[in-house]
């Protein structure tokens, strides 16, 4: 494809001046209010405005506004002071700003209030359950309490039942270790059903990382063999670390057997799957009772029964077949068009799927739906590649720096929008890393940063533009012709918007 070749616009300054004295006083009234209302704390890259001396009040001030962003309710705008000997910005000038009051008790009640829902009712809730949720919740809250606390008196009775005495107090002291442990299983099982809509689109990675944490909770345990007396504080961490495992397991379990089933009979394929697993686990504990009998080595015996757990558990979550596109396979869904012109079919997608890739970290060269702050740190690049995007929803960026595409959603993104945007993402990757090929590796080393990138990213961005506008319906068409389903909120963009404000707001 011919590189477009094209002249960097420099921003033409709007100064603040006396002719708009009201838009000065608004936004020094605004810039007064900051230490109390930070978005996030201060970062190297993007410092914070700091509040005015009462003498100058921005009188003569060369602020200009270049963005204003939205996340969570909550309003930030960057402004950038210009340079007049230059005609651009001034080094270091980028600066964010709070559009909030200083928060109020009855503000942080509803952030606490918000963090405690996260934990137990499901993401969009009530919209994103049916009406009988919150009665099914409460009943089962209670059973749980009822059982939970029955539990104590069985844990105490089955101690007693092996030769420990009702009246002894080294009975007391097993039984209440023996239920501190239990207890801090289902803390850290708790916790970590924070993880919410993972669940469904990550859910090949979160099943094998659950699997590899399941292991070294059973490590943790074979530990205690070595140092008894630590066994209450390793016995509560192997068992929050099993009942970590125990969650993501039975999270993921659902959408894998919806996937077998064809028609309504996904209770069937459940209780058949569940009793194939049951069958499997007695057959291996009666093969551990007939080895332990000649008295192998237990690190050995742990070592191989470990390395055959998680290559099962690899092929197993492998085999899966998904219909629908996560972040995984759209990457690979979109490589495949971009090299090829064809998207790869439902069992090519799902075994090239990645499961080495954990949801938590923040690693990935695309980052949908990003901070402002961190997708520009030169307010000179935000103003050079905004014209492109004028007519989309969304804007695309790359940070050489970074090494990562940086795509940024408008508030008045729809589904399709996010969607067109991931796929922008991808293409100007793709042709960033055609770039990055051409370098000597020798100058590439001496300067990571190496200023041809910056040069060539209008032009690159032109080109994804335009290869973005005839091929997008396209790669829609062959995908759904294999059988893939895409919906924006499987790809997990990030929550921040940018949106509309005037200089005098």
């Amino acid at each position: 494809m011919p590189s477009v070749k094209l002249k960097h616009h420099s921003p033409s300054p709007e100064t603040i001046t006396s002719s708009s004295f009201d838009s000065v006083r608004l936004l020094s009234r605004e810039t007064l209010r900051i230490s109390a209302s930070l978005a996030s704390p201060p970062d190297d890259d993007l410092p914070l405005l700091s509040p005015p001396s009462p003498d100058s009040q921005f009188l003569h001030s060369t602020l200009r506004l270049i963005c204003c962003e939205e996340i969570d309710g909550r309003r930030f705008k960057y402004v950038a002071e210009t340079d007049g000997s230059s005609g651009g910005f001034k080094k270091n000038s980028f600066r964010a700003i709070s559009l909030h009051s200083p928060q109020t008790p009855f503000d942080v009640c509803q952030e606490v209030g918000s963090f405690l829902r996260s934990y137990v009712v499901p993401e969009g809730f009530p919209g994103s359950v049916n009406a009988s949720y919150v009665p099914y919740m409460t009943w089962r809250a209670l059973k749980h309490f009822f059982g939970g606390a029955m539990g104590v008196f069985t844990t105490q009775t089955l101690l007693n039942s092996v030769g420990a005495s009702r009246n002894s107090s080294a009975s007391a002291a097993v039984a209440i270790n023996w239920i501190l442990k239990d207890g801090a299983g289902r803390v850290g099982k708790m916790l970590f059903a924070r993880q919410g809509k993972k669940f469904d689109y990550d859910l090949k990675q979160l099943r094998f990382a659950g699997d590899l944490l399941m292991e070294l909770g059973a490590g943790v345990e074979l530990a205690t063999a070595a140092v008894p007396h630590l066994f209450l504080p390793l016995a509560c961490a192997a068992n929050v670390v099993k009942n970590v495992a125990a969650v993501t397991s039975t999270s993921t379990r659902t959408p894998i057997y919806k996937a077998f089933a064809k028609g309504e009979n996904i209770g069937d394929v459940t209780a058949k799957g569940e009793c194939v697993g049951n069958i499997a686990d007695l057959m291996g504990t009666g093969f551990s009772i007939l080895i332990s009998k000649r008295n192998p080595s237990l690190v050995t015996t742990f070592g191989l029964l470990s390395c055959g757990y998680l290559m099962s558990s690899y092929q197993e979550v492998r085999s899966v077949v998904l219909h629908t596109l996560n972040r995984a396979r759209f990457t690979v869904a979109v490589e495949s068009f971009l090299k090829t012109g064809r998207v790869p079919s439902l069992q090519e997608g799902n075994i090239q799927e990645k499961i080495f890739t954990f949801p938590w970290v923040d690693d990935r060269p695309v980052m949908l739906g990003a901070r402002f702050k961190d997708a520009f740190q030169d307010p000179s690049t935000y103003l050079a590649v905004k014209p492109f995007f004028d007519k989309e929803r969304y804007m695309v960026t790359y940070s050489p720096t970074k090494g990562k595409v940086y795509a940024l959603l408008k508030h008045q993104a729809n589904s399709d929008d996010i969607l067109k945007a991931a796929f922008h993402a991808h293409v100007l990757l793709h042709f960033m890393n055609q770039s990055k090929d051409g370098i000597p590796k020798l100058m590439e080393q001496s300067d990571p940063a190496f200023a041809p990138m910056e040069y060539e990213l209008e032009s690159r961005i032109a080109e994804s533009c335009e290869m973005v506008s005839t091929s997008y319906g396209i790669f829609k068409s062959r995908a759904a012709e294999q059988g893939w389903r895409m919906s924006e909120s499987l790809l997990n963009p990030g929550r921040a918007r940018l949106c509309h404000v005037n200089e005098g707001e």
